[in-house]
């Protein structure tokens, strides 16, 4: 009895670890929040008409109180096509559909404008829904 007591309190606790890790779907409008996060990677989910497939979103970090705005735009052109008779190579790409924030270790708790240590704050500010996950 105690041998299935301890599994069920290690499977449930690893369940809670797993959907706490994944904070979902972040449809317009809506809020969320990763914590002490190792990274944190936001997603477009789907398409607007209008908006050409653009996802955006705001980040607010407690670490040093700033607010950044971020969009995805996997519809959208980037840089100049071909070479253009001037020798130059192709600067050309297509937007990115995903972005990851990584953890920076050789900065003290606010010292980086990138710093996603203690509470970061998402808030879906576009048109189209995101994806968080908060590794």
């Amino acid at each position: 009895m105690k041998k299935l007591a301890l599994a069920l309190i290690v499977s449930f606790a690893v369940f809670c670890l797993a959907a706490s890790a994944y904070a979902g779907t972040l449809n317009p409008g809506q809020s969320t929040s990763c914590k002490n996060a190792n990274s944190i990677t936001l997603e477009a989910a789907g398409s607007h008409a209008q908006d050409r497939t653009n996802a955006n979103a705001v980040i607010w970090k407690s670490s040093n109180y700033t607010t950044i705005p971020v969009t995805l735009g996997t519809g959208e052109n980037h840089g100049m096509e071909g070479e253009r008779g001037v020798g130059m190579a192709n600067k050309h790409s297509m937007g990115r559909k995903s972005i990851t924030f990584g953890k920076q270790n050789n900065f003290s708790r606010g010292d980086s404008i990138g710093d996603i240590s203690g509470e970061v704050k998402i808030t879906n500010t576009g048109t189209v829904p995101m994806n968080v996950n908060c590794g």
